[in-house]
């Protein structure tokens, strides 16, 4: 499960989507939650360590992002 905080703007999910895709990663489940300012993401993968640390990195560089963390 990993955890992706980030300013609210118009594609971060997007972005966050296509760095799944790109690693041919499949998401298990995912959860959106906005307020104005802020949003986050919980999402559900099936990966190896390798894979996730590369797609928390990934998702760390997006703009906009204030935090990630994989939670488990």
């Amino acid at each position: 499960r990993i955890l992706h905080i980030h300013r609210n703007v118009p594609g971060v999910l997007s972005q966050i989507n296509d760095i799944f895709r790109d690693r041919g990663i499949n998401i298990d489940g995912q959860f959106l939650r906005t307020d104005p300012k802020v949003g986050y993401v919980v999402i559900d993968v099936t990966a190896d360590e390798e894979q996730t640390t590369s797609l928390r990195e990934a998702m760390a560089a997006i703009p906009g992002t204030l935090r990630t963390r994989v939670l488990y």
